[in-house]
């Protein structure tokens, strides 16, 4: 691991940012959170770069939140939790180039918030996908924000109810991810020499429109939906529900 949590390069054109922290499965933290922001903003700035990529080390893209690397009560508080994760989103969905996530492993909870705030997802088919929080007594309230707005209504319903895990295959079938490819370089490859093309005044403006109603969404229900994650982190049915996830045994409401 380097001393950043989130590696930037510049790759022809291209930002590279590596989520880097593959000792806790890229969990987010205020630090790798911070490092990514970073990132974000100084591609923003760089004009030489057209697109960013996310992308990670490890076999798992990002696994949700950090709850054992809090180090302060803030960062300990769900609900503080919550606005950083929804601040990342807004970040990656305001960036003026297109964001594009480059995965070759697992997604979980809040890595859902990142891979749904990106402009096109392209997986490995070593990936998996899983929206859990209903299993462990939670919802995945605030990843809903990007993640909703590309499912159908049924689909959504499975995915977020059961917490079943989808394959790349099927993840791309039902749109949450752009493409499942056994080559996920040689996917991103040719999507990044298109966007080389492309007018950066034309990028930046087109993004606005793809994504106004989702920010409107985020000004509208982001408090709300922090104060029920919070909610949520505190019941007793979540605290059952994550003590069995960690204990690997049944909660107690299993059949």
């Amino acid at each position: 691991m380097t001393d950043t949590l989130v590696t930037y390069e510049n790759r022809d054109g291209a930002a590279y940012l590596t989520l880097d922290s593959p000792h806790n499965r890229n969990a987010i933290s205020s630090r790798l959170l911070a490092d990514l922001t970073a990132g974000l903003a100084r591609a923003a700035a760089d004009e030489d770069v057209r697109a960013v990529v996310l992308t990670h080390t490890g076999g798992t893209f990002c696994a949700g939140a950090d709850l054992k690397e809090a180090t302060t009560p803030q960062e300990a508080d769900p609900e503080f939790r919550s606005m950083q994760m929804v601040t990342i989103m807004r970040a990656i969905i305001s960036c003026p180039k297109p964001v594009i996530a480059r995965i070759d492993g697992h997604v979980r909870a809040g890595g859902f918030g990142l891979m749904g705030a990106c402009d096109a997802v392209f997986a490995s088919k070593r990936a998996t996908f899983a929206l859990t929080e209903a299993r462990l007594g939670l919802a995945p309230a605030i990843v809903s924000l990007v993640v909703l707005p590309h499912l159908q209504s049924r689909v959504a319903a499975d995915m977020l109810l059961t917490g079943r895990t989808y394959s790349p295959e099927e993840a791309a079938r039902v749109g949450l991810i752009t493409a499942a490819v056994d080559d996920v370089d040689a996917a991103v490859a040719p999507h990044l020499d298109i966007l080389q093309r492309c007018s950066p005044q034309g990028l930046r403006e087109t993004k606005q429109l793809l994504w106004h109603d989702v920010l409107d969404d985020f000004d509208v229900r982001a408090a709300e939906l922090a104060a029920q994650s919070a909610r949520l982190f505190g019941s007793d049915e979540a605290i059952e529900g994550l003590t069995a996830f960690l204990t690997k045994r049944q909660p107690n409401w299993a059949k």
